[in-house]
């Protein structure tokens, strides 16, 4: 039987793992975005808050910082039920999952979407005052646009980093395709090891499978915010 009947679990793994690594997606392009504006506003105010995210998020390994705010902040609402008298109320495994990575990822967008911002022309912004556009408009019409041109390669490079990262989360008890597979080996281990080198291979190519699938779409969008704009010549 193509992998001992572990193949449902194993596909209910991967819609998990998808849905997960787009949750986190959206939320770190939400957090990247308010955290390069926040860089750029030359507000101290706002910016040394966004400086520090991203220094302690990018000096402190994933995993540690994923098990560090799962449990930290579980126990912190462990403790406050307690003191209301209140039944104990445990953290869905998804929403953390998607809230950690997210949080995690935000301080590599915030860099990622400061860098393309300063890569569009000064010049932009005038010609958009100039027209009488507001700030915000100007954003959104003009340097959004410009900016995704160079922010594009790096968002790739992110989605491809929470995507692989989302196997972190099988450690606080999220059911995705790594879990799946733990479960079919410890399923199938009066078997013999071929079945954990079986198990882990699947995994190994639906991530492979997941990554180089993204990739092409990245390509796609590279090549559609590219319109118009002419390569340099040596």
């Amino acid at each position: 039987m193509l992998l001992e009947g572990y193949g449902p679990q194993l596909w209910a793994g991967t819609v998990e793992t998808i849905t997960l690594a787009l949750g986190s997606l959206a939320l770190s392009f939400g957090l990247g975005l308010v955290g390069a504006t926040a860089k750029l506003s030359g507000r101290r105010r706002l910016a040394v808050p966004a400086r520090l995210y991203t220094t302690l998020v990018r000096g402190v390994p994933d995993l540690v910082l994923m098990l560090l705010l799962y449990y930290s902040f579980q126990d912190l609402l462990n403790r406050v039920t307690d003191a209301l008298g209140q039944p104990q109320f445990d953290i869905d495994p998804f929403v953390a999952g998607v809230t950690v990575l997210g949080f995690i990822y935000g301080a590599y967008f915030t860099e990622t979407f400061r860098g393309a911002v300063l890569a569009v022309p000064r010049g932009q912004w005038d010609a958009a005052m100039a027209f009488g556009l507001t700030r915000r408009r100007a954003f959104f019409r003009i340097i959004f646009p410009q900016m995704m041109r160079f922010a594009l390669p790096g968002i790739s490079n992110n989605w491809q980093v929470i995507l692989k990262a989302t196997a972190l989360v099988s450690l606080i008890g999220l059911h995705d395709v790594v879990r799946a597979a733990q479960d079919a080996i410890t399923g199938t281990s009066t078997k013999g090891g071929y079945h954990a080198f079986l198990f882990l291979t699947a995994v190994a190519l639906i991530y492979l499978s997941l990554t180089t699938f993204s990739h092409l779409i990245f390509q796609g969008l590279e090549k559609r915010f590219s319109r118009g704009f002419q390569a340099p010549t040596s």
